[in-house]
């Protein structure tokens, strides 16, 4: 990557490019330190040399549910102190966020870097959409289990059934 193409990525773009390699290389993880965003962005050199506002980036700027000042990115979604992941397609955000960016064009980011747009849409939005729309329906099994336990089923119906005519 020549030194013109490096600056010619946007701030924003190089942070979700980190965020999205991090997630991506750790798939087991859901969230990443502010921190290793800022390394992995330095590693991955997006944009030369790390410039200092990467971390401004991470911190404020791409954070959709926070307050605005001055960036308005969804790129990436505070989990915790200190705490980020990639932000997705129904998280909350701050409403002064919206219709912002959350992901990098193609003709913005280096070519190298398309596939991690393919992989963002595939698997990490649509694929775990997918797993929780499961896991909440799954994690509904048994949980009325105690409810009736000392209760003959028979005799539960009976009872709720008295004084009907």
């Amino acid at each position: 990557m020549t030194l013109e193409t490096a600056r010619s990525v946007r701030v924003a773009d190089e942070v979700w490019i980190a965020a999205a390699l991090l997630h991506r290389e750790n798939p087991e993880r859901t969230e990443f330190t502010v921190s290793e965003i800022v390394e992995r962005a330095e590693k991955e050199g997006v944009g030369g040399e790390l410039r200092p506002s990467v971390y401004v980036h991470a911190v404020q700027h791409c954070v959709a549910n926070r307050a605005p000042n001055p960036g308005r990115y969804r790129m990436l979604v505070e989990t915790g102190k200190n705490l980020r992941r990639l932000f997705r397609p129904g998280d909350s955000y701050h409403p002064e966020r919206d219709g912002s960016k959350t992901v990098p064009s193609k003709r913005d980011i280096p070519t190298k870097y398309h596939p991690l747009l393919d992989w963002y849409i595939s698997d990490y939005v649509l694929r775990r959409a997918q797993l929780k729309k499961e896991d909440s329906l799954l994690a509904l099994r048994g949980i009325g289990k105690g409810l009736w336990a000392d209760e003959d089923p028979d005799s539960y119906v009976r009872r709720l059934r008295e004084g009907w005519e």
